[in-house]
């Protein structure tokens, strides 16, 4: 909601951190039936695929370019493709690109990379939007769709309205179309998201064209369906709709008696966004029935639209530092209210998380402050509502079917780091055979006295210093060629690496 707060910007450098190790995900092209492959449409309330498959967004967001440093975040910590590879191994399939019209200026220079040691090699020379472009190439490759976010009209800051006087309307709709222009024919990008959190005055539905977010979505989605349409269009709320009030772009109520109606059909996701007190107070949060109270909350802002069957519905944001128990039990709730893909599949509410990054301010991130670990307890809030990745672009690895085809994997394991009381490690499971896996196991046994303390992206028991670990619902299907990837911490450290088995079904 307060964009001030939340966007606690590093403008300079941070100390460098070494990339994750372990995380060298090399994906192949996924089995030809798996989902999410070309553009997607819409259907009532789901969002299929090319074929007809219905596909669940279960993704992160990772800002940066709509700052003033005009490129993701982290870059001067690590390699822009080891996040993306790690972003994969947690299960994340769907990246949020928050962006602001300052990227398309020629004067406009990406900064705070780091080169050293080969990271980000690739990206030398290259303005914000070539960064983009080799951002999403790869994301695609890795199995992962990208949804670009209009989040700002420049750097400086959030804008209630999708204009300003420096940025007019007519700047944003050529911009948005250049997007839509840019990445034509490349279906990793499935979408864009108009504007980020439109808020008061902003209404919808109040037929005033220079403050009606509705009528604007509407303008600014036939121009980006103009130029290619097969992408979907998603829209965001306001904050107040016929004198009720919630969060900055979490106001869909009037999408009822007032829903878009663009130029091409099936095509218009509605998004919500919804936060934690570490963001902000509302008077839910203190109803004495909290928080059984939180899904009639939901439904009256945003969720009837999908229980109606009247269209997607995408939270595009949500977050928190999880510092308090309402914040603790907010989240729970969400992600129940959400549907766990193991009981609903893909006939459920999509989503990606606020954030990848460390350094928003008032709600943290999936990583720590180093870059690199991995917030367990924040991502593991999410697990029942990952799905799975989508076939990737790339072409390395893969092997033909046949009556020869054999299910087998191997693992390595690698200590990502170690402080002598404790460590933490990755596995990264293989499928070395000619047919995709449906499931996975993988079996070491220490030499010392260590023991698992938590583990992530996988299930595992002990016994005395024997450790079997089995796949998570979301990662067990790896097709031939590819990799998937799980991590755990352990104690006491200064062990050695034991041998690894892996079997495969």
């Amino acid at each position: 909601m307060f964009r001030s707060l939340r966007r606690a910007l590093c403008a300079v450098a941070a100390a460098l951190v070494l990339p994750l190790a372990g995380v060298g995900v090399q994906p192949a092209d996924a089995a030809a039936d798996a989902a999410g492959a070309g553009y997607w449409h819409t259907s009532g309330r789901q969002i299929l695929d090319a074929a007809g498959q219905p596909v669940r967004i279960a993704g992160i967001n990772w800002f940066g370019f709509e700052t003033g440093n005009y490129v993701v975040h982290g870059l001067w910590s690590r390699d822009y493709k080891s996040m993306i590879d790690q972003m994969r191994s947690l299960g994340y399939n769907t990246i949020r690109l928050p962006y602001s019209d300052d990227i398309f200026k020629s004067s406009t220079v990406p900064n705070s990379i780091d080169f050293s040691g080969g990271k980000n090699a690739d990206l030398q020379g290259l303005n914000s939007l070539q960064v983009m472009d080799k951002l999403v190439a790869y994301a695609g490759q890795d199995g992962l769709k990208v949804i670009l976010d209009r989040h700002r009209p420049d750097s400086g800051g959030q804008s209630a309205l999708w204009y300003t006087s420096a940025v007019p309307e007519s700047t944003w709709i050529a911009n948005l179309k250049a997007l839509a222009a840019r990445y034509k024919g490349q279906d990793t990008v499935v979408g864009i998201d108009l504007h980020n959190e439109p808020h008061d005055p902003a209404c919808w539905g109040c037929g005033d064209t220079a403050t009606d977010w509705r009528l604007a979505a509407q303008r600014a989605g036939n121009a980006v369906l103009s130029v290619n349409p097969d992408l979907l269009i998603f829209v965001e709320g306001v904050q107040t709709f016929n004198g009720v009030s919630g969060w900055w772009g979490g106001n869909l109520m009037g999408v009822a008696q007032y829903p878009v109606q663009l130029s091409v059909a099936n095509r218009v996701v509605y998004s919500a966004h919804d936060y934690a007190t570490s963001v902000a107070q509302q008077p839910w949060f203190s109803d004495p029935s909290f928080p059984a109270n939180m899904p009639g909350v939901w439904d009256k802002y945003w969720g009837y639209i999908f229980k109606q069957n009247i269209a997607p519905v995408w939270v595009g944001e949500f977050g928190t530092t999880l510092a308090s128990t309402t914040d603790q039990k907010w989240l729970a709730a969400l992600v129940s209210y959400l549907r766990p893909t193991s009981t609903y599949g893909a006939d459920s509410f999509h989503w990606t998380f606020w954030s990848w990054n460390p350094n928003s301010g008032d709600t943290g991130g999936i990583l720590k402050d180093d870059w690199q670990t991995v917030d367990t307890v924040k991502d593991g809030y999410l697990a029942s509502v990952k799905a799975p990745l989508f076939p990737g672009t790339g072409t390395g690895g893969g092997g033909g079917g046949g009556g020869g085809s054999t299910a087998a994997c191997s693992a390595s394991y690698t200590v990502s780091s170690d402080w002598g009381s404790g460590f933490n490690a990755e596995v990264k499971v293989t499928n070395t055979g000619t047919t995709a896996i449906g499931s996975w196991k993988v079996t070491w046994t220490w030499s010392g006295s260590q023991q698992v303390a938590n583990m992530w992206n996988a299930s595992y028991t002990q016994t005395g210093s024997t450790v079997t670990a089995v796949n998570a619902a979301h990662n067990g299907s790896v097709a031939a060629g590819s990799s998937v990837t799980f991590g755990f911490g352990g104690a006491p450290g200064g062990g050695s690496v034991p041998a690894v088995n892996c079997t495969a079904s």
